[in-house]
């Protein structure tokens, strides 16, 4: 019989569907958990259970998620379980209580722990005291990069649960060139959002403050001055972000040298008609899938130092680190890759070569399934993490974390 996996993620979950088919094609059964709607999950016949929270919400209503999540792996009996995102990291483990070995995936540490504002200040304990608790009952924390380790080594917040590090998500390389392919040609595209003659710089992403949108609107000016012919086309959603989005107002003030196409499902043919791809985040990301989406079409990359970022751009080898909330460094480095167009595109084909060689989705799916296995073989061994003495320290740490 085949073992059944239950992959619990946030809204986003549906991008992670390549992933979940080449996870079945290796032997498992995936149901897939998500915040969204199941229509994408059927479709490529993967089964999908819906539950909800608010990802903007800090407050209470955790407990409520908590006993949904806890009723549906007591319906589906999975014989293990995969949780991504922030919240389901927290909420999987807290809902499994021991019944299934949890492996939690740690896709970056988010606002958190990356902005200064009073309020991310005064959550990083509540985090970091959740994460804590939520460790005593998971089998395996997995990390996209090694800074994310480091701190939760540093802080204790792994408990007795094996640690891999398993450089993203994966991306499905065959899949991504043939969306490429049947899409609209890139003068096609120029022409159709008026972009014949210009010099394209992109973003793609969630159009936030904490991804650096304010950062990049300071450097249009600053490019224009130096290549009047450059265009910026942000895509992404905005409406949708509530408190953390950037207002509209911003980036009308620019006019016509700002696009904004919103959420789109053709990203690969458009990143066909980008120049320079532009990624400003404040974000402790875990591995951003767009730098790899973006290196997969060869472009050069203008990124933030950042960890994550830092994973895929190595500075003036294929592409540019700066600092974040530097607006002036983001636009001489877009400057310098438009302005020296061969070197851009050696750059670009570079990074092209280290995402086909480091993140293929094939070879992250078999360190993934490696790892289950793991876990799996530990279980009908017995020893696993939420073992019996475990389990007591579990509810030892639940009522501390209650009084």
């Amino acid at each position: 019989m085949k073992p059944h996996l239950v992959c619990v993620g946030g809204e986003d979950h549906a991008l992670r569907i390549p992933f979940f088919m080449e996870v079945r094609d290796r032997g498992f059964q995936i149901t897939a958990v998500s915040t969204c709607d199941g229509a994408s999950f059927l479709r490529h016949g993967i089964a999908h259970r819906r539950y909800g929270f608010d990802r903007f919400s800090s407050g209470g209503g955790k407990a409520g998620v908590i006993r949904m999540l806890r009723g549906l792996m007591a319906e589906l009996r999975p014989d293990i379980a995969q949780s991504f995102d922030t919240k389901p990291n927290l909420l999987t483990p807290l809902a499994a209580r021991g019944q299934v070995p949890v492996v939690r995936t740690i896709n970056g540490l988010g606002w958190t722990f990356s902005s200064h504002a009073p309020r991310a200040l005064m959550l990083r304990p509540v985090f970091c005291g959740l994460q804590w608790l939520a460790s005593s009952w998971t089998a395996a924390t997995v990390f996209q990069n090694r800074e994310d380790q480091t701190f939760f080594e540093k802080y204790r917040l792994l408990g007795y649960s094996e640690k891999r590090i398993i450089a993203g998500s994966g991306i499905d390389i065959g899949a991504f060139a043939a969306a490429r392919h049947l899409g609209p040609s890139a003068a096609t595209m120029r022409q159709e959002f008026g972009l014949q003659s210009a010099e394209v710089v992109m973003f793609v992403g969630r159009l936030t403050r904490q991804k650096g949108i304010p950062t990049l609107l300071k450097a249009v000016p600053k490019v224009l001055a130096k290549r009047p012919n450059a265009r910026f086309v942000l895509i992404g959603p905005r409406q949708s972000e509530g408190p953390f989005a950037v207002e509209e107002s911003e980036i009308r003030r620019l006019g016509a040298d700002v696009a904004v196409l919103g959420k789109r499902q053709d990203v690969p043919a458009l990143l066909g008609m980008a120049d320079v791809f532009a990624f400003p985040t404040e974000y402790r990301e875990g591995i951003p899938r767009v730098l790899l989406e973006a290196g997969l079409a060869g472009l050069p990359i203008v990124a933030s130092r950042m960890p994550g970022c830092t994973d895929v751009v190595q500075d003036g080898w294929n592409g540019y680190l700066v600092a974040p909330r530097d607006p002036e460094a983001l636009a001489d480095c877009i400057v310098d890759l438009l302005s020296d167009r061969e070197r851009a595109k050696v750059m670009g084909g570079r990074t092209a070569a280290l995402v086909r060689e480091r993140f293929a989705l094939a070879g992250v799916v078999d360190q993934y399934c490696d790892l289950y296995r793991s876990v799996l073989a530990a279980k009908a061994r017995g020893g696993l993490a939420q073992s019996p003495a475990t389990d007591r320290v579990a509810k030892r740490r639940l009522g501390e974390a209650r009084r």
